[in-house]
């Protein structure tokens, strides 16, 4: 079975054909799939590393890796998106901890919010995020607040 391998680049690091792939793999799930006509140029992209996996020379997965005080107070995750055509690998789960670990690693920071699709809470919440808002319509599709907490090192009296 193949393998995804993993980058991470900033918006000035992506090749003509990646930017490409990507924007056409959101525009096929976010725009397409779920029937949501939005605009998915916001001008964070230029502000945002870039999580891609790729598979046989083809972007499979995507995601947004932001600083603190971009799209929330914390650093943050956004346009997750895994190709419809490797869903069945499960690569979500891989991406999500390449996300997690890579705002760990580039912008040294533990708490990340996210604003998730409703009908995904289960996924993000078996990746350690808690729901931290009520539901609200994001272009007509339901979803809610999620935070990654940082983890609190126990004091001992040893």
């Amino acid at each position: 079975m193949n393998q995804v391998e993993w980058k991470i680049k900033s918006f000035q690091e992506l090749t003509v054909s990646e930017l490409y792939d990507t924007l056409q793999l959101r525009s096929e799930v976010f725009v397409v799939e779920q029937n949501c006509v939005y605009l998915d140029l916001d001008g964070k992209d230029k502000k945002a590393l870039h999580l891609i996996g790729v598979c046989d020379s083809e972007i499979v997965a995507h995601a947004r890796l932001f600083d603190a005080k971009i799209s929330f107070e914390n650093a943050s995750i956004g346009r997750v998106v895994v190709s419809p055509k490797y869903r069945h690998r499960k690569w979500g789960h891989a991406l999500m901890q390449q996300a997690i670990d890579g705002i760990r690693l580039h912008y040294n920071k533990t708490a990340i919010t996210i604003g998730a699709q409703l009908y995904l809470k289960k996924f993000y919440e078996s990746h350690g995020f808690i729901q931290t808002s009520e539901m609200y319509l994001e272009d007509d599709i339901p979803h809610i607040e999620m935070q990654l907490l940082p983890v609190l090192k126990n004091s001992t009296n040893e």
